[in-house]
């Protein structure tokens, strides 16, 4: 008495064509959406690497600027030098020098001036203060 219950053959399943489209579309659109986060990530990092190079720029004006003598004509009011720097000259840097007024009179205030353009215009400034 063993009843033995046995498939029909055409009731097999497996994915139809269609499913197979419908998974192969939600793959494409993920892989698409992800492809677009490499350029988005590259630029970044390039813009990135230039504010870094640019805050480096502006320390060592900076620096240079610690060693010279306070009423020299490098620490005269007004704006200095325009210096092209970079790989490409694409990175311009220029300072000014202020007279603070009374009680800080014995200052200078230096502004360090770092502009570039990468995908648009940027500046970066440096403030520092000056001892005479």
């Amino acid at each position: 008495m063993t009843n033995a219950i046995q498939k029909p053959r055409n009731a097999e399943r497996g994915t139809t064509l269609l499913e197979l489209m419908v998974s192969l579309v939600v793959l494409s659109v993920g892989v698409l959406g992800v492809s677009q986060l490499f350029p988005t990530g590259t630029r970044v990092q390039v813009q990135d690497r230039i504010r870094t190079e640019a805050s480096q720029y502006s320390r060592e004006k900076i620096e240079q600027l610690r060693n010279l003598d306070p009423n020299g004509p490098d620490l005269t009011v007004g704006r200095h030098g325009t210096e092209a720097l970079g790989d490409a000259g694409s990175i311009q840097r220029y300072y000014d020098v202020e007279a603070m007024a009374s009680p800080l009179d014995n200052l200078k205030r230096i502004t360090v001036s770092i502009t570039w353009k990468h995908v648009r215009a940027c500046t970066l400034q440096a403030v520092t203060y000056l001892g005479q």
